[in-house]
């Protein structure tokens, strides 16, 4: 690990804050494409991290598994392999387990072994919960009670691949430019700020199929760490984003809120702003502030949230961090800078800023499939 003293840091402070990169690009045809032009996008923003973390997100890429839970885990020994198949046997039907692929990559140190497990759960051990709940609640546990283990991915015909690096090196290490084709595609280069860079530190943080990346800093980690424990959700993962995937996974999944409600819970208005409202819609607005207070991301922040057949970019209210949309035809791009969009897609039908605190969707259109058939049009919230 690299100390941040280290870098180039002309004011001799301990953190440089104003960093990381973030893409993200959707096919709304349902077309699946290789991760290859998405390294080489974010690669050209390597200056925005350090090489303490990096990593992509990938949807549809198990099409022959489709239907189960593709759990991604992280050992750190054969023992906790070996007690998490333990656990893994006994809580599901494993129908498929193997070592995730990797290539021998010069810029990646130490790592370590990475499998994936293809699982279903059993109705019997669910206990009246559905699957989803059921699956995170083995997650937690996981994640919470067996040493040296670590489950990074869990959701159904998607996976994360992340670790200490760059994101392009990440990339190349799990052979991301051919070896798996997606419709959708977030990636991040990591420039750590108040926690350590380590392999499960590294973006995007996951949940069942939600995944998130992230540029800035969570102020409110404590107070929405906190709110969440209440609903069973444990962070583990030593760093701010890790709330923000269990927000959205709590508001949009568990609370069925949609989504323009929820960037209203994360982002919402300045006081000042609801009280200008008309009356309906500023009772709403205190309602939703009473309720969900403590989810509210205070500090800088540009996040792409993914889940199956959709990609949602959001900042913060007042857009202390940047974040670009362009569009060429079927194609839906988020990023950190234009450059990197550029670079993939020069000629653009349309590129723009959003407002701080209004999400931009991007949907796969109707009568294509997602992994599990989800639909709608390309919208812009």
């Amino acid at each position: 690990m690299r100390n941040l003293r280290q870098l180039n840091n002309p004011y001799g402070e301990d953190k440089v804050i104003a960093a990381c990169s973030i893409f993200g690009v959707m096919d709304t045809s349902g077309r699946r494409f290789t991760g290859k032009d998405v390294l080489r996008a974010i690669a050209n923003m390597h200056v925005r991290g350090n090489g303490l973390g990096g990593g992509l997100a990938a949807y549809g890429i198990y099409p022959d598994y489709a239907e189960f839970y593709a759990l991604h885990i992280m050992f750190d020994s054969c023992e906790g392999k070996d007690a998490t198949e333990a656990l893994l046997n006994n809580s599901f039907k494993v129908v498929k387990a193997e070592e995730v692929p990797t290539q021998p990559h010069p810029a990646i140190a130490s790592p370590p072994l990475i499998w994936r497990y293809f699982v279903e759960a059993n109705p019997e051990q669910c206990a009246g919960i559905s699957a989803d709940d059921y699956v995170v609640a083995v997650v937690m546990r996981i994640n919470t009670e067996v040493e040296d283990s670590f489950v990074f991915s869990s959701g159904k015909n998607m996976g994360v691949f992340k670790g200490v690096g760059y994101p392009e090196d990440i990339g190349h290490y799990f052979c991301l430019e051919d070896a798996y084709k997606g419709y959708c595609w977030t990636a991040h280069g990591r420039f750590p700020t108040n926690s350590r860079g380590w392999w499960g530190g590294a973006h995007p943080f996951s949940i069942l199929d939600w995944t998130v990346v992230h540029n800035g800093e969570i102020s409110s980690y404590g107070i929405n760490r906190r709110y969440l424990e209440q609903f069973g959700y444990q962070c583990t993962l030593e760093t701010d984003t890790e709330v923000v995937a269990y927000a959205v996974d709590l508001l949009m999944r568990r609370h069925g809120l949609p989504l323009e409600v929820v960037a209203r819970v994360l982002a919402p208005p300045l006081w000042e702003q609801i009280e200008r409202m008309p009356d309906a819609e500023r009772e709403f607005m205190r309602a939703l502030r009473q309720v969900y207070g403590s989810l509210l991301l205070n500090g800088p922040f540009a996040v792409v949230i993914a889940h199956e057949g959709e990609m949602i970019g959001l900042t913060d209210r007042i857009r202390l961090r940047p974040l670009t949309v362009g569009e060429k035809g079927d194609m839906v791009y988020l990023s950190s800078e234009e450059s990197a969009i550029r670079l993939i897609s020069p000629e653009l039908d349309r590129v723009w800023s959003p407002v701080g605190g209004e999400p931009v969707v991007a949907r796969l259109k109707s009568g294509r499939r997602a992994s599990r058939g989800r639909s709608s049009e390309l919208a812009k919230a």
